[in-house]
């Protein structure tokens, strides 16, 4: 006998194939603009997950953990702490904790923030990756209980 299929209809299924991208895309502008706009590493971490959270809307559980499953996201966490504490502990060598230490160039362009580009991806990472991971916990403790 044939497995019901998961996910959602093949209309909503087009759609996610067609606007994921797009989402993953503008995630990732907010987070690298996030010091010369509005925006930075939580709101582009909220909508890069959102993104991954539409495919497991959309497409199933199953479809979506081959992009990204429970081990990837909590090894991206993790690099993402790792990562802000080390930018934090590299500003001790010139004597503050999270001390600019790289050079800062024109205001307004993209390179001219000096390590707060770098605090936006790993805030991203964490934020990202921790709140698909709180969808997916909470989406298995809904499945464990029917």
């Amino acid at each position: 006998m044939k497995e019901p299929e998961q996910g959602m209809t093949l209309i909503v299924k087009v759609i996610t194939r067609l606007t994921v991208g797009f989402i993953l895309l503008f995630g990732i502008y907010i987070v690298l603009h996030g010091h010369i706009s509005p925006g930075g590493g939580f709101a582009g971490g909220v909508i890069v997950a959102l993104s991954f959270i539409h495919l497991i809307l959309a497409y199933g559980g199953k479809f979506a953990f081959k992009k990204l499953n429970q081990t990837k996201a909590s090894f991206l966490e993790n690099i993402g702490a790792i990562m802000f504490f080390t930018i934090a502990l590299l500003g001790i060598i010139g004597g503050f904790f999270f001390l600019n230490f790289l050079k800062k160039g024109e205001p307004f362009h993209l390179a001219s923030a000096g390590i707060i580009p770098f605090c936006n991806i790993a805030i991203c990472l964490k934020v990202g990756a921790g709140l698909f991971l709180i969808f997916v916990a909470l989406t298995l403790f809904k499945m464990e209980k029917k």
